[in-house]
Formats: C-alpha cells, sequence, structure tokens
C-alpha cells in the first residue's frame, strides 16, 4: 500500500484507477484514505491532488481516528457486555440451553440463547455472527416498512433495496433506481434510519444536494435536520469494535 507524508507523518492510502472517474475524489478510513483517480491520470497529476489536499487529509484522518477511538469495544460477547442498539448503549443477557445453534431475540435488552456445548474458543465468533446476522435483518425489515411508507404518497418508487456492509457512505442510489444502505445505521435511532432511506429514495427525483432535494426531503421529513444533525454527531456509536484478550491492556 502506498504511503503519503505530511511533514514525518505516514499515512497509508489505497490508489485506484477507474474509467468512469471524471476527475480524483478522495475517500477516509480510520487508519488510511483511498484515492480515485480518471484510468489515464499520471503520477505528477496524482501528486498534484496529494499536495494540492494535504491540509485536508490530516485533518480528515485525525478526526476519523478520534472518532474510531470512541467506539464501542467488545472484548467478549458475555453477560452484562453491551452493545449499541437504536441509539442506547443495549445489555446482552447470554444462556446456555439445548438448541444446535445461537438464538437472538430482544425483551429489555438482548436476550440471546447459545448451545451448551459451544466451547468457549469459539463462542464469541458464533454469537458475534448471529447477532450481526439478527441485525442486518431487522435493519430490512424496518427500511421495507419505511420504503412501504413513503412510496406511493411520494411518488417514490425505488427498484429495489440492498442492505450493505458500505465503508465510506451511509447509502446510496444508482441510475437502476436501486437503493443502498449501510446495516450500521441499525444502530441509530429509528427516526434518523427513516432519515437515510427518505434521503436515498429523495434521489429518484433529484440525482444531487441542489435546494430542490431538500426541499422534497423536507416535505416528507419536516424535522430532518435534527435527523441528520444526530447523524453527523453519533457515527461513532454505530457499530463496534471486537477486541481481542491480548490487546486489552
Amino acid at each position: 500500500m502506498p504511503m503519503f507524508f505530511i511533514g514525518e507523518r505516514e499515512i497509508e492510502y489505497t490508489l485506484r484507477r477507474s474509467a468512469k472517474a471524471r476527475k480524483a475524489s478522495l475517500s477516509v478510513t480510520p487508519k488510511s484514505f483511498e484515492l480515485l483517480v480518471p484510468e489515464q491520470a499520471t503520477e505528477s497529476q496524482i501528486d498534484a491532488v496529494l499536495q494540492r489536499r494535504r491540509a485536508w487529509i490530516l485533518e480528515a484522518v485525525q478526526h476519523m481516528q478520534g472518532r474510531a477511538k470512541a467506539q464501542t469495544r467488545v472484548y467478549q460477547f458475555v453477560s452484562g457486555a453491551k452493545i449499541p442498539y437504536r441509539g442506547r448503549m443495549t445489555k446482552l443477557n447470554i444462556e446456555p440451553f439445548d438448541g444446535s445453534l445461537v438464538e437472538v431475540s430482544f425483551r429489555n435488552g438482548f436476550q440471546i440463547r447459545k448451545p451448551q456445548d459451544l466451547s468457549p474458543d469459539s463462542a464469541d465468533a458464533v454469537i458475534e455472527s448471529a447477532l450481526r446476522l439478527w441485525l442486518k435483518r431487522r435493519m430490512r425489515d424496518d427500511v421495507r416498512d419505511f420504503v412501504r411508507r413513503h412510496r406511493e404518497r411520494h411518488g417514490l418508487r425505488p427498484r429495489g433495496v440492498q442492505i450493505k456492509d458500505q465503508k465510506h457512505m451511509w447509502g446510496s442510489c444508482g441510475q437502476d433506481r436501486q437503493i443502498n444502505l449501510n446495516w450500521h445505521l441499525i444502530f441509530a435511532p429509528k427516526p434518523v434510519l427513516e432519515y437515510a432511506v427518505v434521503h436515498e429514495m429523495c434521489h429518484l427525483k433529484h440525482r444531487n444536494h441542489e435546494p430542490a432535494f431538500w426541499n422534497l426531503v423536507g416535505q416528507i421529513l419536516p424535522d430532518w435536520e435534527t435527523r441528520k444533525a444526530w447523524l453527523d454527531k453519533n457515527e461513532h456509536m454505530l457499530g463496534w469494535e471486537k477486541v481481542e484478550p491480548h490487546d486489552a491492556n
């Protein structure tokens, strides 16, 4: 992976060329950033973009690293551990039972039943996987409800909706009228998830973020600014980082 140097600081980045890209664009993750450039971009053009955006890159990487440090850390998926759900930290209650698969339900917290013969070495990974699956299914059900609620009333009919594990965005709406949503939105309050769904549905009529787009969002959700502000402020809550026991110190 190439490195970009700002003073004595080394920042890893990914260089991706695309025949569809018309100009260079940057996206940032907690540990690195991605530079997308047109397929024919030269090394000097790439370096010029990096140098021109160096202050932005440094600020964005520092900001994302700060958010990453604030993210929920889970050392073990055991009773009493907490994960975010719908904007609140929620406890896990784990009990052994005679079944063969992990079962997840929600009742004043996550009620998780794990097979009695599940080995301690594999329990964490199996419970985490079951939780992710349950959360993604709940997210899909919520999104379908929101789409049904707003589709006919406002003439916004997506071809389909997919729940994805997107790295750099909360959602997208393709030219094919397919809407994609980041499954981590299940960790946000339901009104915030509804805002994300409506935002992408409005792109079916307006492909940019011009005033007409926001006017449509406002017609559907008059308090959209409050919902968006929650998302911008609390994005670090939307997920967890699994920390291995030997990293705990």
